[in-house]
């Protein structure tokens, strides 16, 4: 599977993502800065965690300018798979790929921990390897997570079955007190109307080994494997 990831300025977890590509897919992924102007040939395009561009005017909106972005915008419309994780979820909303606005956390602290989450639906490309309704454990590193969106855009995703992820508390209940940041419904991660760009703020790509303290991330990059080799 070829997969390439982008780098932005002040991007921090770019060796994360390629290290977990590399070794669930087995292939090293293309590193693509961000000033290029095409992506190479690639199944999957991965916007990686970070605060690129010291997150200054807001987080991701500044890297959402960046040369690199018109030509992931227009394969991601042509259908290649897209993953944007934490600042790269940030980055997706700022291009328009995917819908809403990630504001600052309800309690305006910096969040890094382990949340629970729900994955909420498995037949999807990123998903294959999960159960439904199957409750995984994934770290959250960010400030700026609060997901936003419009009532109507809330409605949309909801009755689309766009809503990739929902944090939630032992018994899968998505109760405020398991709501780390104060995202609309709990939301942890959506996806775009044609489920191939999913954009999440937890870290799958730190939980690929019991090394790492877990291996609930490496179903994700092995759905994507299943789904895209």
């Amino acid at each position: 599977m070829r997969s390439s990831v982008i780098v932005f300025p002040a991007s921090n977890c770019d060796r994360d993502a390629s290290v977990a590509l590399e070794k669930i897919t087995g292939t090293k992924p293309s590193m693509v800065w961000h000033a290029e102007s095409t992506v190479p040939e690639s199944d999957l395009i991965v916007l990686p965690g970070g605060f690129s561009f010291g997150d200054y005017l807001r987080s991701g909106a500044m890297a959402a300018q960046s040369p690199i972005m018109k030509d992931v915008i227009a394969k991601a419309k042509t259908g290649v798979p897209v993953l944007g994780i934490c600042n790269g979820f940030q980055v997706l909303v700022e291009s328009e790929l995917l819908p809403g606005a990630l504001m600052r956390n309800r309690d305006i602290k910096f969040l890094c921990k382990d949340v629970q989450l729900k994955v909420e639906r498995n037949d999807t490309i990123f998903t294959s390897k999960y159960d439904a309704g199957e409750i995984i454990t994934i770290p959250i590193a960010h400030h700026d997570g609060n997901y936003f969106a419009s009532d109507e855009t809330l409605k949309e995703l909801e009755g689309d079955g766009r809503v990739a992820f929902r944090y939630v508390d032992d018994a899968g209940t998505a109760s405020s007190e398991a709501n780390p940041n104060g995202s609309q419904n709990n939301i942890a991660g959506i996806y775009n109307k044609d489920m191939k760009v999913l954009g999440l703020m937890p870290h799958p790509e730190r939980l690929i080994s019991q090394e790492l303290g877990g291996t609930d991330g490496v179903g994700l990059f092995e759905s994507l494997v299943e789904a895209l080799h």
